[in-house]
């Protein structure tokens, strides 16, 4: 069986190693390993999306959907303010466990990495932040993103980054005709309102935003 960075538990030899990255307008010492995505550097989409992130808020919940290593994570502890508490959420147990590391390596108390199984049930997030893992495949991805986009709280936003060239467009397409809020029998739940959009484009990326409406 091929491993991914999405697969639950990678097979492949971890080869940890150590690299800097710039988050929060700083340089970050991070530890990272294969099985996990991009442990070799800070990916173009993630450095694309941090770059027009908005400021977390100063408390409450913000996710990190798909967070591997932590990037994202990171740098939201590193920007928000004391009483944000962020959710490092992953499939991956090599990413959640080198998110933890990293995490405290920095003191950065407030980033719990979790399973979606450890996510209290009735939690909703002011933020959502991802870099989605595009190539588990659209209905894989598209579950991913219906359990979650509806735990924004109302005003909430997510932010996600994803390649042109593996379909930002149509993706962003699906997520403005409401369609990821129609049950699987065809019938629609769709009673709360979203609004999806293109926020920017930069090196073959588009950031993409998904707003919960107050």
């Amino acid at each position: 069986m091929n491993d991914h960075y999405f697969s639950a538990q990678p097979s492949s030899a971890a080869r940890r190693q150590e690299i800097t990255v710039s988050l929060a307008g700083r340089q970050v010492p991070v530890t990272t390993a294969a099985g996990t995505f991009s442990p070799g550097h800070l990916d173009t989409g993630t450095e694309v999306l941090l770059r027009r992130l908005p400021a977390p808020p100063e408390s409450g919940h913000l996710l990190d959907l798909g967070c591997g290593w932590g990037p994202l994570a990171l740098h939201a502890a590193l920007t928000g303010g004391p009483d944000l508490t962020v959710w490092a959420l992953d499939i991956n147990e090599r990413a959640l466990e080198l998110t933890g590391e990293n995490a405290s390596r920095h003191g950065l108390t407030q980033v719990r990495p979790v399973t979606a199984e450890q996510v209290p049930e009735q939690l909703r997030f002011h933020q959502i932040w991802s870099n989605p893992p595009i190539k588990v495949g659209k209905p894989a991805l598209h579950a991913l993103l219906r359990s979650w986009l509806p735990r924004l709280e109302p005003g909430g936003t997510a932010w996600l980054v994803v390649a042109r060239q593996l379909g930002a467009d149509s993706l962003l397409r699906w997520l403005a005709s409401g369609a990821w809020l129609d049950a699987d029998d065809g019938t629609s739940t769709q009673t709360v309102p979203f609004r999806a959009a293109r926020h920017s484009s930069a090196k073959g990326f588009r950031v993409l935003t998904v707003e919960r409406l107050p």
